[in-house]
């Protein structure tokens, strides 16, 4: 691919496991590059290192990231053909929330992620922990963003997108994304109440399929992501 070349650094801070870049967030800083509303699909191929630069390089409507010859990401503008999870009111997200075995570093695969690691302190990572509301097919968290951005957007679509996977009794997790694909209607304002929303969109052998969506508090939509999970250990 040859276009324009810049580069971007993802600090350790948007880590995802430890020694990597958090996927979403990642995907995010990709699709900025091409106008980062969307709809953009980003694939990742690599995990991405953290706090070193890395090369971006666009052509048109595709992006690469590479480290070095190595290729971290690409991204295109696609057409996103998913309709956003139902609405789910703060109260409820709330209550789904606080029953989220995300909220147990013991059992979460990567407690200091930066989208729903329980280590990462208030104000440091987004703690966003979806949970299963009662009575409906879908998952669900609060969120009162700090910063607002479109990375920080794209990774809260990110982990929480995750849950239905989790919550699969027959599956053997860990679970890395895969490819996200992302649209950003209006940015969520800073301060204000928001709820993220997952639902399952069916599984295909090892890859887990998910839609997500962050809304405000009174249910208009602002991005909705469409996300596919890999599972790295198989069953049994």
């Amino acid at each position: 691919m040859i276009g324009n070349v810049t580069s971007v650094t993802v600090p350790t801070r948007f880590c995802g496991p430890p020694t990597s870049g958090n996927g979403g967030y990642t995907a995010g800083l990709l699709a900025r590059q091409l106008d980062g509303s969307g709809p953009v699909e980003v694939t990742l191929r690599l995990p991405p290192p953290l706090d070193r630069p890395l090369t971006v390089v666009v052509d048109g409507p595709r992006a690469e990231l590479r480290d070095g010859d190595a290729l971290v990401a690409e991204a295109a503008r696609v057409e996103l053909d998913v309709d956003a999870p139902l609405h789910v009111g703060w109260d409820d997200a709330v209550t789904a929330s606080a029953s989220s075995t995300f909220r147990d570093a013991a059992l979460h695969p990567f407690p200091t992620c930066f989208a729903c690691g329980p280590d990462r302190a208030e104000g440091d990572g987004l703690r966003l922990f979806a949970g299963a509301v009662d009575g409906a097919s879908v998952f669900a968290t609060p969120w009162v963003p700090a910063d607002v951005s479109v990375p920080i957007v794209w990774a809260a679509l990110d982990c929480p997108s995750s849950a239905p996977a989790f919550a699969d009794p027959t599956a053997a997790g860990p679970f890395v994304l895969g490819r996200i694909t992302a649209r950003i209607d209006r940015l969520p304002t800073s301060g204000g109440r928001h709820v993220v929303t997952s639902a399952d969109l069916g599984r295909d052998g090892s890859r887990f399929h998910a839609v997500s969506a962050v809304h405000d508090a009174d249910g208009g939509l602002c991005a909705v992501a469409r996300a596919t999970w890999i599972q790295l250990r198989p069953p049994g």
